[in-house]
């Protein structure tokens, strides 16, 4: 009997994804309740054995990329593995992507919201959908183009393969901004765009990050003679022909393995303008907003089940005389994840809510969204590693090897922190909002005081106005400034919706000048059972 398996933990499939009650809950709240059974079908799906199956496929072989045929002639083309495609053909069908902007029911962009977060299985194949969600915004600046591509952009057919994107059932879109000498700042960017007497512009450079390359279109930024500008530029052109978009090689990435990240070369290629020349910044800012919100989803998502692996564990695993989950130390650093990731998910609801009132015109919601996203993006994406070890240290050396899932969770979300600007370009953006829009810091008050009368909070929020009235080292003390804005939101949201032993849990904790940290820090006299509680999923017996 030298190979009887004792006291290993049973596989956490046949699960929901949605089993979630701060999910559920806040997709009521910010008002789209109407969607809980489409939802709930998407984590019922994310829960199988077949949907797992896909996302380790597809990240155990990751896209290749083929730049010649055998005759020597340039394709440019990326070749996926079949789940790959399995993957984005569900996500598509269920509107993950910019099917929201299809959908004028309230409430369109919060279902959308729980949806992403609910389909865990591979942040990977995350991107396209992300950027196919956020070009419409931006695309909308070009009514010609908008009125070509967008019913393609929003349906819900996956039709994969470079071909004219006028003759395809359903498009998905990508991004090609950074440059080798600028990343984050754009306004380095030397790619040029040189109108023709056609109306297109042919664009001429590099971008050193290119995900998704065998998307149908892409939004780019290029400097043409009245500045940077937004362009329009497609795989294939009308007609057929290939556009002279040259893939140069795929990165290799510490995670993200599904999605394939390129560097380009445009030799000439065709582009539409999008919005007018020298406001290309201008034209990407709802891109923008739309890519963080899904940096907050996605590590919300990413947070989520990395707790829900942890507790699964720590549910069946024995040591010491017993269970896992019966060890105070244990628990205190359950409950501690279970309140970082409730806290991550309710005010990631809370966004998509002010998202769905902003783009039908609310200014209110607007100027919070406005500020309220950079805060969050920053502090959300930068707790999301931190949570990821914490929960693989749970497993002990179980949750140190690949097959644990583990090391996938904790190697996807420090780019979370990365994409669409990294910690310091969040925090300084929301320092940016501050000085020259300061409507938005008073929408941030606004929504804060709404859980006016605790006093840890009340406390943090009388420090941040101190805080605030010095602007003269304000740079160099952003993060600290724009970590306890976010602690502020979080807290003051849980105040108002979440129960009150996870809001007494995260006052007590966040809100305390001597918080430690670390998870596993909560201090004693909280009530912790319920709190794990909401993070335990129901996981069918075998048969």
């Amino acid at each position: 009997m030298t190979h009887e398996v004792l006291n290993q933990v049973p596989p956490l499939v046949g699960h929901s994804t949605t089993d979630d009650p701060a999910l559920i809950e806040g997709l009521h709240r910010e008002g789209a309740g109407w969607a809980e059974d489409e939802v709930r079908e998407v984590g019922r799906l994310a829960g199988t054995a077949e949907a797992q199956d896909w996302a380790r496929l597809a990240e155990r072989h990751p896209p290749t990329l083929r730049t010649h045929d055998r005759y020597g002639h340039r394709v440019d083309e990326v070749e996926y593995v079949p789940a790959y495609h399995s993957l984005m053909e569900t996500a598509v069908s269920h509107g993950l992507h910019a099917a929201p902007w299809a959908d004028d029911r309230p409430g369109a962009h919060v279902a959308r919201a729980a949806k992403f977060m609910a389909w865990s299985v591979d942040a990977g194949h995350g991107c396209p959908i992300s950027m196919t969600y956020a070009v419409v915004p931006a695309l909308r600046q070009n009514a010609s183009l908008a009125a070509t591509f967008e019913p393609l952009l929003t349906s819900r057919t996956y039709d994969f393969g470079l071909r004219d994107p006028a003759t395809k059932r359903g498009l998905i879109a990508g991004m090609s901004m950074t440059e080798k000498q600028g990343g984050s700042d754009v306004r380095a960017n030397t790619t040029t765009a040189t109108p023709r007497s056609d109306g297109t512009y042919e664009l001429v450079g590099h971008k050193w990050f290119t995900s998704a390359p065998m998307s149908d279109l892409f939004l780019t930024l290029a400097q043409a003679p009245g500045g940077l500008s937004c362009f329009l530029v497609p795989r294939v052109l009308p007609g057929g022909e290939r556009n002279t978009m040259r893939l140069m090689r795929l990165k290799d990435k510490l995670g993200n393995h599904s999605n394939a990240s390129s560097e380009v070369e445009y030799d000439g290629a065709s582009g539409w303008l999008v919005g007018e020349e020298g406001r290309g910044v201008r034209t990407i800012v709802e891109m923008v907003n739309m890519t963080r919100l899904d940096c907050v989803i996605g590590t919300s998502m990413g947070m989520r089940t990395a707790l829900v692996e942890a507790v699964h564990h720590a549910r069946h695993r024995h040591a010491f005389g017993k269970l896992l989950i019966d060890q105070p130390l244990m628990r205190n650093v359950l409950a501690d994840m279970a309140v970082e990731s409730e806290a991550a998910t309710t005010t990631m609801l809370r966004l998509a809510g002010a998202n769905d009132h902003a783009v039908q015109g609310d200014s209110q919601e607007a100027a919070l969204r406005r500020i309220a996203l950079a805060v969050t993006k920053y502090y959300v994406c930068k707790r999301g590693p931190v949570l990821a070890g914490e929960a693989l240290e749970c497993l002990g050396g179980n949750g140190y090897v690949e097959e644990s899932g583990m090391p996938r969770i904790y190697r996807e979300l420090p780019l979370l922190s990365i994409w669409e600007g990294s910690g310091n370009v969040a925090a300084l953006d929301a320092l940016r909002a501050i000085a020259k829009e300061p409507h938005t810091l008073d929408a941030y008050f606004e929504e804060v005081q709404q859980a006016a009368g605790e006093t840890r909070l009340d406390d943090a929020v009388a420090r941040l106005k101190k805080e605030l009235t010095a602007f003269d080292d304000i740079e160099l003390r952003a993060r600290r400034v724009v970590e306890l804005m976010a602690l502020i939101l979080q807290g003051s949201l849980l105040v108002r919706y979440a129960p009150s032993a996870v809001s007494d849990a995260f006052c007590a904790s966040r809100l305390s000048r001597d918080w430690g940290g670390a998870f596993g820090t909560l201090p004693s006299g909280l009530d912790l059972a319920p709190i794990i509680d909401r993070a335990t999923v129901t996981v069918p017996a075998p048969e």
